[in-house]
């Protein structure tokens, strides 16, 4: 499933702007390279000559190999003997700020158990192509034993300098777990954590601003909740704002946004007593429902793949909008979709796809 969401992506963009006549900003395909299952495509910050390729192989293998300069492929780290495969595996990998100078970065894996895992990494400290494998610092591990789908798995630093990672309810169908609205529980959620070790040796430390800091019963490292599978989110480059694309149970898949300085702090999406914004299940919708700027009904769809808002100034057809697919491709040769993500106006409504 992801290595077709994948490469729909890719080739949607330039499908997008390339439609019978020749446009003058219209995007091209350019061969890079050939993967095994790639999952995921980023860079450190800054740096414009590498690029790190999240891949899950043939015969259970989970690399990340790195493309510099137009060359070759290499193998940057290899987690095999520590993850899983299918919708399991080796997931998402996210770069801090400080990349450059302290070397650290992230992995989101599943254990062989099952369990959604963040672990930390160093660059190796004679070579920066290569990953020292033997610095794994496990950060954060998240109990998923019931079932093997629905993990998450986006790892993203925020504007604000935190990590941010997005968990599945913990699988099934219909979120048996009751997951979603449970705010005791991590999966579900759209988690912010300082990722550092804390001052007494803590894996972790939750920053002071979350929103249900101090609460009794409830997880603070929450920032968001009543999510199902959010495959992928992105924070727009040019103003903070949040965008998640969370695939839907088997009637509508969703797009949740939220402005930026404080994007998606506290919001309940949700899941699982809406689908969409259709009552799902046995409960009613929630007082606090933010309801998604955009959904669309299966089939037309049936697992999104969220993406991000184009702030390229060289591609203006697609300048400000939400470009996204989904793994069912329909209606066009790559079932390409965009958005343009409108924002609340002076009343404060919220925002509308259009």
């Amino acid at each position: 499933m992801r290595w077709g969401s994948f490469v729909v992506l890719l080739a949607a963009l330039a499908f997008a702007t390339s439609s019978g006549a020749a446009e003058p900003n219209a995007l091209e395909l350019e061969f890079v390279t050939t993967a095994s299952s790639p999952v995921y495509v980023t860079a450190p910050p800054g740096d414009t000559s590498r690029l790190f390729i999240v891949q899950q192989g043939s015969g259970g293998s989970a690399l990340i190999r790195l493309l510099r300069d137009g060359g070759p492929a290499t193998t940057f780290l290899n987690v095999s003997n520590i993850t899983t495969g299918g919708e399991r595996g080796l997931l998402s990998m996210a770069f801090p700020p400080t990349y450059a100078t302290s070397g650290k970065f992230y992995v989101y894996y599943t254990a062989s158990d099952g369990a959604m895992t963040v672990a930390e990494y160093m660059r190796d400290a004679t070579n920066p192509d290569i990953a020292d494998p033997n610095s794994r610092r496990v950060v954060i591990s998240i109990p998923h034993p019931n079932y093997s789908n629905h993990n998450g798995g986006q790892l993203q630093f925020g504007p604000d300098g935190y990590l941010y990672l997005a968990t599945g309810d913990g699988g099934g169908g219909g979120d048996p777990d009751r997951a979603g609205q449970n705010l005791a529980v991590l999966p579900g959620k759209l988690l912010r954590i300082n990722p550092n070790l804390g001052p007494f040796g803590e894996p972790y430390t939750v920053p002071a601003d979350n929103p249900f800091v101090g609460q009794t019963g409830v997880r603070p490292e929450i920032w968001a909740y009543g999510l199902r599978n959010p495959w992928r989110f992105s924070f727009d480059r040019q103003t903070g704002d949040l965008t998640i694309g969370d695939v839907g149970q088997g009637a509508w898949e969703e797009i949740d946004f939220a402005l930026a300085p404080n994007a998606g702090r506290g919001m309940n999406f949700g899941w699982s007593c809406l689908e969409g914004r259709h009552l799902f299940g046995n409960c009613s919708e929630p007082s606090n429902h933010v309801p998604p700027v955009w959904e669309y009904s299966h089939p037309s769809g049936c697992s999104i793949t969220g993406g991000y808002v184009v702030r390229d100034p060289a591609v203006p057809s697609l300048f400000g909008r939400y470009v996204y697919t989904d793994y069912c491709t329909s209606g066009g040769a790559f079932g390409l979709r965009s958005v343009m993500l409108a924002i609340p106006d002076a009343a404060g409504d919220s925002p509308t796809g259009l």
